[in-house]
């Protein structure tokens, strides 16, 4: 019998480290993270960028909605359809609304709303992550089903799909199923880590 704790197991234990995180430590962190991300290419490059408002001790990301306006960048948050997502634009003047797992996301009709694989880059929320790219979400499937396109596209090179967590969500190793999406890049407090290895196929 396997000894190995189960990705449900691992998800309770993360996310209790993660939810911890409080007060001017959670900032000192978040400070860093964030500015790793705008000295880095991925961002400089970026026109069409995804991110995630803050759910559950999730690292906030909301100041890069103020910075996007005088750069030239359109901003987009996810916004449930069925079982997958979309993305909307958002600005500090859209209005938002909650959705079923009480998440604000944009009120827009869906002619504004554009696909995955039209962003640039997508900054994806995590519960947990290891030194090969493989990520654990929140369980949901919404992020692989939404992204299900980039399985076997070694060469893509958009959207750059950079997960975002503390260090303290780092693991040496996660297991994986054959629908998850690896990711391209991790983004913590310490650096912005590319894996070359999330552009292959899972055995």
């Amino acid at each position: 019998m396997s000894t190995h704790p189960s990705r449900t197991d691992l998800r309770k234990a993360l996310r209790e480290q993660r939810r911890a995180l409080a007060g001017q430590a959670r900032h000192r962190l978040e400070h860093r993270l964030l500015g790793h991300l705008l000295r880095h290419r991925f961002w400089r490059e970026a026109r069409h960028i995804a991110l995630y408002l803050p759910n559950d001790g999730e690292v906030d990301l909301s100041a890069l909605i103020d910075r996007a306006c005088g750069e030239q960048k359109t901003l987009y948050l996810p916004v449930l359809r069925g079982h997958s997502l979309r993305f909307a634009p958002v600005t500090p003047r859209t209005r938002l609304r909650l959705n079923r797992f009480g998440i604000p996301e944009p009120a827009l009709p869906p002619s504004q709303l554009r696909d995955a694989r039209r962003l640039d880059l997508i900054l994806m929320p995590l519960v947990g992550f290891d030194e090969k790219g493989n990520r654990l979400g929140m369980g949901g499937g919404f992020y692989d089903r939404s992204l299900a396109f980039m399985h076997g596209e070694a060469r893509r090179p958009h959207p750059r799909l950079v997960g975002v967590a503390f260090e303290r969500q780092r693991l040496p190793a996660l297991p994986h199923a054959p629908w998850d999406v690896p990711l391209r890049a991790v983004l913590t407090e310490n650096r912005l880590q590319a894996f070359a290895r999330s552009w292959r196929t899972h055995a």
